[in-house]
């Protein structure tokens, strides 16, 4: 076959459009993923009439059948709507690449604002004496001539120590502990390192943006799946997922704690279908009036990558967290790090390897689990009050307040920021069609003394739209 028959390029209301039948991947994974990258450059945009499947097949040379399954998978994930008569549309297409960077121009949304958002660390409970003498011993130390690219090893041996005492989770033979940059670089790197362009990863929807951004930037397609009371729908989790990733311990941002049935349910599903499940620590550490549940690295270290992060036990100063899988997955991660000379900087591990040393850091997070009950009645208190809803209070740093519909989530997101508070909206943690509105509420950022303002007035905010929307 010839360059030319091999690739047949058509132009779609002037987009390219690229189908290869040489390719070991299916034709309609490729038209969608055509159209999904389309959507993603901004080539598409929301609203944006797509060609009927008769029409689009007959111009890329394949059977309708292709198109309609490609069109279907969209349908599913969000991405496309049919409005009777008029054809098929474009609903949900994010920021194009160029608006997306001068977004991160703008300004943060929560400067000058009292910041309820959710995901934030409670930075008052650092003792800044410890603080001080941790970095001082860093600084007295000679400069490093190479690093070790799995982690620095007095903050790898403060890392399994912290997740034996306070996690119940002993890295031995089974598993290795490296170090990362973050959650999210993480994920980056799991992707990177152990899937290929195409393949599919699953993520809680609504879910951790940051965590989607970085299997997007690999080239992974995204797979959302909703989230209930019990959080991840294992039962909706698509056959052919090469990796799930998941909040068990506090569902971000819906607040959920995954129940031991529905973390061995998912266990079983990666034993079936052979997918590595990303359990995302979040709030891991924190909990309230409820007894732990099995960490999914514990029941199944050979399918479970563990991730932990200090950005929210400690603050994102640091720029460090923490890995533990199993061998085969570890030594991927470390080739593909010797590959592009990437790695965790050594300075914030260093930093926590010393806070750990002097028991600094066990002492910081009892002054922590002290700190956040008092901070979590205050607020949920102040909300039912007023007769609102709260879920997801039972453990982490923030809570959900549910609401009927997105105009009211808009509604109270504004109403709030124009009395000085900020606060977060389910909408932007949402890939696929919106079933869930609200606010995730969080009460860890703010001092002692400004948390009462800043929840009186989001109360006031919440219960104005809710008594007068229709």
């Amino acid at each position: 076959m010839t360059e030319a028959g091999k690739n047949r390029a058509v132009v779609v209301d002037d987009l390219p459009l690229v189908v290869d039948r040489d390719s070991s991947v299916p034709l309609a994974v490729q038209v969608a993923d055509g159209l999904r990258g389309a959507a993603t450059t901004g080539a598409l945009r929301g609203g944006d009439r797509l060609p009927s499947s008769r029409e689009l097949a007959a111009r890329l040379g394949v059977s309708r059948t292709v198109v309609t399954a490609a069109y279907d998978q969209l349908h599913a994930e969000g991405w496309l709507s049919g409005r009777h008569g008029s054809g098929t549309y474009l609903t949900a297409a994010p920021e194009p690449v160029a608006a997306q960077a001068a977004t991160a121009e703008r300004a943060d949304p929560t400067v000058g604002l009292l910041d309820l958002g959710a995901g934030a660390p409670c930075v008052e409970v650092i003792d800044p004496a410890a603080w001080r003498r941790a970095w001082r011993a860093v600084a007295d130390r000679n400069p490093l001539v190479r690093r070790d690219r799995a982690g620095e090893p007095d903050y790898l041996a403060a890392v399994a120590e912290h997740l034996l005492r306070h996690r119940g989770l002993v890295a031995g033979s089974g598993s290795v502990v490296l170090a990362t940059a973050g959650t999210s670089t993480a994920v980056g790197e799991l992707a990177a390192a152990l899937l290929r362009p195409g393949d599919v990863a699953a993520i809680e929807d609504p879910g951790y943006s940051r965590a989607a951004g970085a299997f997007q930037a690999a080239g992974i397609r995204l797979v959302p799946v909703p989230v209930d009371a019990d959080g991840l729908r294992v039962d909706q989790l698509p056959l052919d997922a090469k990796m799930v990733y998941c909040t068990p311990a506090h569902q971000f941002p819906m607040g959920a704690r995954m129940p031991a049935a529905r973390r061995i349910e998912l266990v079983e599903f990666a034993r079936r279908t052979g997918a590595l499940i990303i359990e995302d620590d979040y709030d891991g550490e924190l909990r309230y009036d409820t007894s732990p549940l099995p960490l999914l690295a514990a029941l199944a270290p050979e399918l479970v990558v563990h991730l932990g992060t200090t950005s929210k036990i400690l603050t994102p100063t640091l720029g460090v967290g923490w890995l533990v899988a199993a061998p085969a997955v570890t030594d991927a991660i470390r080739a593909h790090r010797e590959l592009t000379g990437t790695g965790p900087s050594p300075a914030g591990q260093q930093v926590v390897a010393e806070f750990a040393r002097n028991g600094d850091l066990a002492r910081h997070l009892r002054r922590l689990r002290r700190e956040m009950p008092p901070r979590r009645a205050l607020v949920a208190e102040e909300l039912r009050r007023r007769g609102l809803e709260v879920r997801g209070d039972d453990a982490g740093s923030h809570l959900l307040v549910p609401l009927a519909t997105a105009a009211q989530e808009e509604a109270v997101v504004a109403a709030a920021a124009q009395a000085g508070v900020y606060l977060d909206g389910l909408g932007r943690y949402t890939r696929g069609p919106r079933q869930n509105f609200g606010i995730a509420l969080g009460y860890a950022a703010l001092s002692r003394a400004e948390l009462p303002v800043a929840v009186r007035l989001a109360g006031d905010a919440l219960a104005h739209v809710v008594q007068w929307s229709p």
